[in-house]
């Protein structure tokens, strides 16, 4: 059935066209643009008055006139196909094929705007994941249905990392795998290319669903790109019961996008010229995360955004922080000094962490490790400033013992190799032997019986 269709337009400006308005015309309705020789573009309605209707293009809008362009309003939403033939398969932002292989054979398609998740209806996340990561598993655990961002910077390695969490990832003490739905948003080519090598290389690619917006692609596509990852995310999870994976880079990208298509609409601008709704419209792809009753399938989801001039304070990663539950941040000076992956523990947080480990789940000694480590690590930074005021050979015992600690809390704990999977067992075991450098009397965060039972046959 044919949409309402009008002829000519009001004006054209950039990506943005104008007509005149249909009496049923909704926010988000697709549209089709011809133009004189019958070339079908597609677009969205992003605006509304009471005679007029913007509707932007997925793409350019070179050719098309005033007076010799007919616009048809379909009268749906942007619906994205989904089936079993998903695993496996690359689309582009529009959730259109681009591997070669035609459409995924299966009549259901679904609405990829979405909703968040009914707080009623969630679940509280639980299940420990294995990240194979110390530096993650050991002091910023990652939970089943948990969105924990990856906040790093400009020439920082988070595309190995997410590579490697992608590869690693699993369940303890359960059967099932992760599938994984990654988006990729306004990426260069050879970005792109890494991704899709590292998961052939890997052997994962056919559990993976892969959505590319390179850069190239209109600021509108990087919008609808994620919604459409977050649709297949939620078939998979919700519909196939499967436990989903989803990483999404680079949402600094999206949020520039955010801000373009803005400032094309004549919207006031808020922080830094983004959109005052740049937080509602961030939670709305965040909480599309989670666990809810009566399911067994899950979304994890990991955003990697890289915050403009490593500014940890800056609009993007600021208002991330607020939504999601903890964050991963990347120390641009551990790089420097060839530690991988340059986690840096202080500023990095999972809120989630606590009810995730423990006895029955990872070890019975985790949460006493991590807080011991975190407060040592602590009073290395302290120590480390006032070595640079005073010199280290001023310094006092104590704080040369903390010294020699960070070094063995960084070599040993921090960096590993990208290929390098450590259970929990073996993490634990790391801080346990970084933690001997201390004096015994100084651990006041564990348990006594846990330094003899884990620390002393280390030593021996």
């Amino acid at each position: 059935m044919r949409g309402v269709e009008f002829r000519g337009l009001t004006h054209i400006e950039g990506p943005v066209v104008i007509t005149r308005r249909s009496r049923d015309v909704g926010f988000n309705e697709m549209v089709a643009v011809y133009d004189r020789e019958e070339g079908r573009r597609l677009g969205r309605v992003v605006d509304m008055s009471s005679q007029w209707t913007a509707i932007q293009i997925f793409g350019s809008t070179t050719g098309l006139s005033v007076a010799g362009t007919r616009v048809e309003f379909l009268e749906k939403p942007m619906e994205l196909r989904v089936g079993p033939g998903l695993l496996g398969r690359i689309f582009n932002g529009l959730g259109e094929p681009i591997d070669g292989y035609g459409d995924i054979i299966s009549s259901l398609c679904l609405d990829v705007n979405g909703l968040p998740i009914n707080p009623y209806a969630r679940t509280c996340p639980r299940d420990f994941i294995q990240t194979g990561i110390s530096a993650i598993d050991g002091m910023n655990t990652l939970i089943r249905g948990q969105k924990l961002p990856i906040f790093s910077g400009n020439g920082l390695p988070h595309n190995r990392l997410a590579a490697q969490i992608v590869r690693q990832a699993k369940i303890l003490n359960a059967d099932e795998s992760f599938v994984v739905v990654f988006c990729a948003m306004g990426v260069k080519y050879d970005v792109a290319r890494f991704f899709l090598d590292d998961f052939e290389n890997s052997g994962v690619l056919a559990n993976v669903v892969v959505f590319l917006s390179l850069a190239d692609a209109p600021s509108l596509e990087r919008l609808v790109a994620p919604r459409c990852a977050l649709t297949a995310a939620e078939y998979l999870a919700y519909d196939r019961n499967m436990h989903v994976l989803v990483v999404m880079t680079d949402m600094t990208n999206y949020c520039e996008a955010l801000r373009e298509v803005s400032s094309i609409r004549g919207e006031v601008p808020s922080r830094k010229g983004y959109p005052g709704y740049l937080y509602s419209d961030l939670a709305g792809l965040y909480e599309r995360a989670g666990r809810i009753q009566d399911s067994t399938g899950s979304i994890t989801q990991i955003a990697i955004l890289t915050m403009p001039n490593d500014d940890i304070s800056h609009p993007i990663p600021d208002l991330s922080g607020y939504i999601t539950e903890g964050q991963i941040v990347l120390d641009r000076e551990l790089s420097h000094r060839g530690v991988y992956p340059p986690i840096a523990e202080l500023p990095s947080l999972s809120r989630l962490m606590k009810d995730g480990i423990g006895s029955g789940m990872t070890r019975e000694d985790h949460k006493d490790v991590s807080s011991q480590l975190f407060a040592a690590y602590s009073k290395v930074k302290q120590a480390r400033n006032l070595a640079s005021i005073i010199g280290e050979e001023e310094l006092s015992e104590g704080d040369k013992r903390y010294l020699k600690f960070g070094e063995k809390f960084e070599s040993l704990f921090l960096t590993q190799d990208e290929y390098e999977d450590r259970n929990i067992a073996q993490t634990l075991d790391i801080g346990w032997q970084v933690l001997s450098e201390i004096p015994q009397d100084e651990l006041v965060r564990v348990k006594r019986e846990y330094i003899e039972k884990y620390m002393k046959p280390l030593r021996q």
